[in-house]
């Protein structure tokens, strides 16, 4: 199996450099193809992600030979000097490829182990390479065995169960303390990175009515529109609290933004129902002294980067049985791959005994079309198609013996069936 995988990650190298070797969407299908046509390879992907770009490539020559001239091929395609990539590039071949591509889709290889949104991309990669016509027998059968080991390392594990975000497990805290979160009001103050990972994250589980409060109203709208929420100024926090369930902050401010005074009036107006109050900010947006209040439960980022550890410990430990999963997989595929090849064989070797008979055959029907007896026509049929089947192998055994290789006498016996008529 020549298959290689070449590549560049976010483990490998910085920001900057794998922007300058990512492949545009646009440019996908052209690259694709012309790859193929400028490097001779029979099959190729390209995936192209903002922390990786890899080509999985199926070559005549071994691997290793190919991927000099790949990796200067993508360099130059980039406009850049292959020496300015080749230290942050990678490459495996083989099985050890099929391994590295099911760790990919698995999330394993990840920035954020067990992330999900790799496997869709990798299924968008082969669409896009089976479009460009860059796939053919081995990757068509191979991408499918991905998908579906990939698949099973996120059914059988628990690898992408729980967060390891601080966005993400700010709103998976809020859900495990509202019984829905569709029910409930969230008020986000701030309108950076963080707010827009957890606004996204709100409206994924359901929350509707979500209130975007910032410093200033452009950046709160901008944010507020790709949700449906509402955008108010920071000044308008305190007569926002009254119908907020959840308060999530993160902003630059270096004094608090949210004191004790405003919230303990905000849950008077509630008729002390509780607020779930998380703030992400360092400096911290609220005050500590909030946390003294009777309904309101209140989680720094401290709180929540403990949570975080807790459960990338956990996704690690998942990631352990995955690797069990997965090279069970490889195991099956190198199984399939010898079995294919006895197939070709068996087939070879049928087609070869469907051409001597057929030769008997005429030769047989001639006979009789001249006139002589059946019986003996039969019996020459049947002598010359034994003949011609056991030469060849009559040639090499006698050969084998020759020269003292008993194991391929022994395998031969195997092969034909020979050990079964002696103990008969």
């Amino acid at each position: 199996m020549n298959l290689t995988a070449l590549g560049i990650n976010h483990n490998t190298a910085a920001l900057d450099l794998r922007e300058r070797v990512a492949f545009a969407p646009e440019q996908l299908v052209e690259a694709l193809q012309e790859g193929c046509r400028n490097l001779g390879l029979q099959e190729l992907v390209i995936l192209s992600t903002c922390n990786r770009t890899e080509l999985f490539f199926v070559s005549e020559q071994p691997g290793e030979a190919c991927v000099d001239d790949t990796l200067r091929w993508m360099a130059e395609y980039h406009h850049l000097e292959a020496v300015a990539i080749r230290e942050s590039c990678y490459h495996h071949l083989g099985e050890r490829a099929l391994e590295h591509m099911i760790q990919v889709a698995s999330g394993l290889d990840s920035m954020v182990l067990g992330e999900p949104q790799i496997l869709g991309q990798m299924k968008s990669a082969f669409a896009v390479a089976e479009e460009a016509g860059t796939v053919g027998g081995e990757l068509v059968r191979l991408f499918p065995r991905v998908f579906a080991v990939a698949k099973k390392v996120r059914t059988d594990t628990a690898i992408g169960e729980n967060p390891v975000s601080v966005a993400y497990a700010a709103v998976d805290l809020a859900s495990h303390i509202f019984t829905d979160l569709a029910e409930t009001r969230a008020l986000l103050v701030g309108a950076g990175e963080t707010i827009d990972l957890v606004a996204r994250h709100l409206a994924e589980n359901g929350v509707a009515q979500i209130v975007v409060a910032n410093r200033t109203l452009g950046r709160a709208r901008e944010l507020a529109d790709r949700f449906g929420a509402e955008a108010v100024l920071l000044a308008d926090i305190p007569e926002q609290l009254e119908n907020a369930d959840i308060v999530i902050s993160s902003t630059g401010s270096q004094l608090p933004i949210l004191g004790k005074g405003a919230v303990e009036h905000a849950l008077k107006l509630r008729k002390h129902r509780p607020i779930l109050m998380i703030d992400l900010a360092v400096p911290r947006d609220i005050e500590a002294q909030v946390g003294e209040l009777k309904d309101v439960y209140l989680y720094s980022v401290d709180d929540l980067r403990e949570i975080v550890e807790e459960n990338l410990r956990s996704r690690r430990d998942e990631a352990r049985k995955a690797d069990v999963i997965i090279a069970e997989g490889v195991l099956e595929y190198r199984l399939e791959l010898r079995s294919r090849d006895a197939v070709d064989t068996v087939k070879a070797l049928r087609s070869r005994a469907e051409q001597l008979r057929d030769a008997e055959v005429e030769k047989a029907l001639k006979a009789l079309a001249r006139g002589e007896a059946p019986e003996q026509v039969l019996a020459s049929m049947a002598r010359g198609l034994t003949n011609k089947l056991i030469h060849s192998p009559s040639i090499e055994l006698k050969r084998a013996s020759a020269e003292g290789r008993e194991e391929v006498l022994d395998l031969a016996r195997s092969l034909l069936g020979l050990h079964e008529a002696d103990e008969e």
